[in-house]
């Protein structure tokens, strides 16, 4: 970490608000990109964003220079971005189901089929509260199913399944997407 940073965030420890401005300015966009991936809506995300902050000015003093800032940043925001989902959402979605697979039929459907990153948020974003959190904690932050399961307070088996129905739920959008995108060239063909 740089001197500037260190001296910065020696700063906010201390308490000078010129300090928490500056970091507040300074991170504040990446942070609310990171609430608005756990929560799909802008008032949610910017809920969970203002309590982010809070906690971390609160919290200031436990940072230790020898981790990534950004990286303490994100986790507090992703962390109460799933208290706010277990408040609000707790035991949505929320059934064991065996694995869904996948036909022939629609892996078929994907071949020579590109998405541009704005298509993929479309879809990631209609998927429903419950397989999301989880496509986005597995997929998107990389987390196991196990630590998935204690976040969330679920079964390590439910996040399976969760993660299952959100990949159907994205195949099909993006299947319907591609179909649209087919119908339309051939009626303007």
């Amino acid at each position: 970490m740089e001197q500037k940073q260190i001296d910065l965030i020696e700063a906010c420890k201390r308490g000078e608000p010129s300090a928490q401005r500056q970091v507040y300015a300074q991170y504040s966009g990446i942070m609310f990109a990171v609430a608005i991936r756990y929560t799909n809506t802008r008032v949610d995300a910017e809920d969970v964003l203002q309590e982010s902050w809070v906690k971390v000015f609160r919290h200031f003093k436990s940072f230790s220079e020898h981790n990534s800032f950004e990286g303490w940043l994100r986790r507090i925001v992703v962390n109460t971005a799933i208290t706010h989902y277990r408040k609000n959402l707790k035991h949505a979605y929320h059934v064991d189901v065996d694995e869904v697979r996948a036909t022939p039929r629609d892996l078929d459907a994907f071949k020579e089929v590109e998405y541009t990153k704005e298509e993929l948020d479309r879809a990631i974003e209609q998927l429903p509260p419950g397989y999301g959190m989880v496509f986005k904690m597995y997929i998107i932050d990389g987390l196991k199913h196990k630590e998935i399961a204690e976040l969330l307070g679920i079964d390590i088996n439910t996040s399976k399944s969760q993660l299952s129905r959100a990949r159907r739920f994205l195949q099909e959008v993006l299947v319907g997407m591609s179909q649209r995108a087919k119908k339309k060239e051939s009626h303007e063909s």
